[in-house]
């Protein structure tokens, strides 16, 4: 289920940014519409009360597998064809399957917050990290990698990435299938609304109760700007690394970038996540917590080495971003779990967590959105010494964040 969604956000903002960069879009365009098509992720705590009635969680994820294998497929035949001052069917068809991938977000969580006690979600937090992640390493490794090898094959980018979205529509009706049989169906609901009272009552219930959360602030401060830094180095590190040497960039092909993410990148950030899993089982997240903010941050400094040194040995870049990856993949969890141990918990917890992952989905899409205008403005070593220092607020939120309700005993 999380591998699911994580495919289907990496592919309307990760795999759409090196996508558009081949198609012949420049950084700032690139940058500007994958993060645009994030918005139904921050916006999806208008809908999320919702999704708290009607048929069930698992009915919601399998409908919305179904519509996403459509959209995706009639994104990969349109794609045949389209050139750069023709996208905007195509953006029209990423920002639905952007959508579709929100709302499938707020069922899929609401199943792991509802179904699952504390003890259980810090113990498979790591596990669960990892499978979210692993939709953006394959994405990122095998998928683009295969793009370069079609591309050297056919002579088009365009019928390159044809392939690409049929690969993942048959992927995601793959899932839909399997989640019909084995996603648990909802016993009973979290918070049964009464038919006696309108839709719009519990609607605005569901935004009331979470304003009222005590130190509802500084968890909505952390939830934005936990992710910060690594906001402005998601979309243009890859643009970065496939960019050419003459233009400041490493040169590398697609098929270099997918084999070092796909490779060295998913053995690392499945370790990191798993360790990072356990660590919290074992010591808590209050006492983690930071430190793994601290890791979180890593990869901010590999890319400014990078810009600086411009390494061309294809063992020290890929070295480097084995170290990214396994320490990007330590802090992914602790951001995950605090939100569900400490913002979701309420009436509304499916709705509640969507409103938290919304405002980690804001720092994207902004961050995202304006990045490549700076990064053209600043030159690559600047933008990513910029990125650095887009560090000191995420660990400033971390060192506030208030821990309200109790944690997993470690021991137990």
């Amino acid at each position: 289920m999380y591998l699911t969604m994580g495919t289907v956000y990496i592919l309307v903002s990760g795999l759409a940014n090196v996508m558009f960069k081949n198609l012949g879009l420049s950084n700032t365009e690139s940058a500007f519409w994958s993060s645009l098509f994030i918005l139904p992720y921050t916006l999806k705590p208008l809908w999320a009360p919702l999704l708290e009635m009607g048929p069930g969680k698992k009915f919601y994820i399998v409908l919305i597998q179904g519509l996403l294998t459509v959209s995706i497929l009639s994104s990969a035949c349109l794609i045949r064809s389209i050139q750069p001052d023709t996208m905007i069917p195509l953006y029209c068809l990423l920002g639905l399957s952007g959508f579709l991938g929100a709302t499938q977000d707020i069922a899929a969580d609401g199943i792991y917050v509802t179904r699952l006690s504390p003890s259980q979600q810090a113990r498979y937090v790591g596990f669960q990290s990892m499978c979210w992640n692993a939709g953006p390493i394959l994405a990122n490794g095998v998928l683009v990698r295969a793009s370069g090898v079609w591309e050297s094959r056919t002579g088009s980018w365009n019928l390159s990435w044809s392939y690409v979205l049929f690969a993942i529509a048959i992927l995601i009706f793959t899932f839909s299938a399997y989640h019909i049989w084995v996603l648990p169906s909802e016993k009973k609901k979290a918070n049964p609304r009464d038919p006696t009272q309108p839709l719009w009552t519990t609607f605005g219930h569901a935004f009331v109760t979470f304003f009222q959360k005590k130190g509802v602030l500084p968890m909505i401060l952390f939830a934005f700007f936990f992710r910060f830094g690594y906001g402005f180095l998601e979309k243009i590190g890859p643009l970065f690394m496939i960019e050419t040497r003459a233009n400041g960039g490493l040169g590398l092909t697609n098929q270099a970038l997918g084999d070092i993410n796909g490779t060295f990148g998913t053995g690392a950030f499945m370790l990191g996540s798993l360790l990072a899993g356990w660590w919290i089982s074992r010591q808590g997240l209050k006492k983690t917590l930071l430190r793994l903010c601290l890791c979180m941050n890593v990869p901010n400094m590999v890319f400014l080495y990078f810009s600086l040194a411009r390494p061309e040995s294809w063992s020290v870049i890929a070295s480097c971003i084995t170290v990214e990856k396994f320490f990007w993949g330590m802090g992914v969890v602790g951001l995950s779990i605090y939100m569900m141990q400490q913002i979701a918990p309420g009436p509304y917890p499916t709705a509640h967590y969507a409103f938290a992952t919304a405002l980690m989905g804001l720092n994207m899409m902004f961050t995202g959105m304006i990045s490549g205008r700076l990064q053209e403005w600043l030159g690559y070593p600047l933008f990513f010494s910029g990125v650095l220092l887009a560090s000191v607020p995420s660990i400033a939120v971390t060192l506030a964040a208030p821990f309200l309700h109790p944690e997993k005993d470690p021991s137990a």
